[in-house]
Formats: structure tokens, sequence, C-alpha cells
């Protein structure tokens, strides 16, 4: 449906990045070590966490990536109601690092893809339950896709002024999903490895993919994203360096099981989440959570 590639931005990307370090001007971000302690150190058994996954949230029909604003407010009732509290990718990375402690039954609450609906639709009723959530954008899709028809629930994506507002909020955290990466056509499958690439290749085109975003965003609305969603929960062992050269802290995948955080930031590696699927009602979905 869209290009994977975009010659024009890659070569943007290697401009600025080669000119901004000849300038002394930018700090890529690293994940460097630092000490952690773990939960058995402190006595501390293991957290459980469930992430919920959702993406659109329209009033027309369900389907298995769309919910509508009527089962929205369901879910968020029924968690308030059954003593989950949402926590964000900040809380969760204190912990993680010794700071702070996590609520008796935590909840991350996702969107994917960046649709226009996740401001209009989803962020009031957060704000409504006192909840926060991470919304993972596709900088191709902000960038180029939704200026050109923005604002509709049904379809649009968010655009980088949307982008910023919901940051803007307190509610909602910004992360990477790719800036040109999110396609399956066949040849790769998201962001994972070619089978003929080699690994210093996967390495760059992957690495120039994100960095873009990171820039992007960055650029934008003053924000460098440290959450990463893998497109379609496609993941490969090759490209965990990059997360790490990217300076992403927490990644997302489509594995649906329950996660347990310790006190080591590498609990925040792969976190699986539940797909919100709108052909089940809010009770049949929760039954996972427990």
């Amino acid at each position: 449906m869209y290009i994977c590639w975009n010659f024009r931005k890659i070569c943007q990307i290697f401009v600025i990045i080669t000119v901004t370090l000849c300038l002394g001007g930018i700090a890529l971000p690293v994940i460097r070590e630092r000490p952690t302690t773990s939960a058995a150190e402190k006595n501390e058994p293991p957290v459980a966490l469930p992430v919920i996954m959702y993406h659109s949230v329209q009033g027309s029909q369900p389907s298995e990536y769309i919910v509508t604003p009527e089962q929205l407010r369901a879910d968020l009732e029924y968690l308030q109601k059954n003593g989950y509290i949402s926590v964000s990718a900040s809380q969760l990375i204190d912990y993680t690092r010794g700071n702070g402690n996590l609520p008796k039954k935590p909840v991350l609450i996702t969107f994917d893809d960046g649709f226009y609906n996740n401001l209009s639709l989803a962020l009031p009723l957060l704000e409504e339950f006192d909840m926060q959530a991470i919304v993972s954008v596709v900088g191709l899709y902000t960038e180029s896709v939704a200026p050109r028809d923005p604002h509709s629930n049904a379809y649009s994506y968010l655009t980088w002024e949307d982008v910023k507002m919901l940051a803007d909020s307190g509610r909602v955290e910004i992360g990477n999903h790719t800036y040109d990466m999110h396609c399956g056509n066949g040849i790769r499958h998201g962001c994972a490895k070619i089978e003929s690439e080699s690994e210093e290749e996967y390495h760059k085109i992957l690495l120039d993919d994100l960095m873009l975003m990171q820039l992007e965003t960055k650029q934008c609305t003053g924000i460098t994203p440290v959450i990463f969603a893998y497109p379609f929960g496609y993941i490969c062992r090759e490209s965990i360096p990059v997360m790490r050269d990217c300076g992403f802290f927490v990644t997302l995948t489509c594995y649906e099981q329950m996660n347990y955080i310790e006190r080591d930031e590498k609990s925040l590696i792969g976190l699986s989440r539940y797909n919100r699927s709108g052909y089940y009602s809010t009770e049949e979905f929760m039954k996972k959570l427990n």
C-alpha cells in the first residue's frame, strides 16, 4: 500500500546526522549500561504487567483492529472498577532502575499506527478515566499521508501538530513505529531482516529509518521517543542492537502473554501485548488479563 523506501529521506538523514555530528550539535541517544538491582536481591517478586494493544477507534462496525468508542469506554471502565491502574513507560523505566514502585495491578495501554481518532476519540476517554497510554506513530503516514486528508475519525492519521497535542496532554507518550517500514509487501515483513541481506546491510537500513523517525519527531514535537513498537510484531534478533543504538528502553511486540517486570531494564525489552479485537465484548477480552 505504501512504498517502503524513500530515497530523499534516507539522503536527508545522512546529511542531518553528518552535519550535526561535525558541528557537535547533537548527541545521539544510546542506551548505556546502568547498575540495576534484581528483584531477588531486593526480595521483590516480579510484577505482572498486562499490555493492551489498540489500533483504531471508530464509530463504525468493529473489526480485528477497530474498536468502537463504546467498547473503549467499557474497557477503561472495567479496568478502573477492577483495580487496574494505568502506568506510563516512564514509570516502568524508573521502576526497573530501582526508583519508585508500581501499583498492585498495573496495566499498560498502547495504540499503534497513529490514527487521528486516538486524539479525537481516545484521548477524551483517557482523561475521563484518569488513564495514560502510548501512541506509536508511523512517520510516513504522519508526514505525507495525514496532511493530504486530515481529521476524519474513519481513516485519517495524526499530523505532526496532532502528535504534539497528544504529547502535550500529559496523558500520552509517543512511540516510534518506524518512519517507512510499516509494510508487508511480501519482501520485507515489517522491519524484519530480509534473508538476502547481510547483518551490516540490515543494521544500516533499519538504523537509517529509525533515526530518521527519531529526528523528525524531535524536530516536530520536541520529543525523542524511548519506545519502539515493532510493525506487525515482526521481530528478529538482528534488530536488537539497533534498538540499543537508537536509545529505546521499551520495545513492544505482538506476542499475547503476560509480562513480568523486575528491577532490571531488560524486563522492558520485547513486551508482549494482547491485541484488542473489536469482535469480543469487554468481558470476553478482559479474561486474558486475568
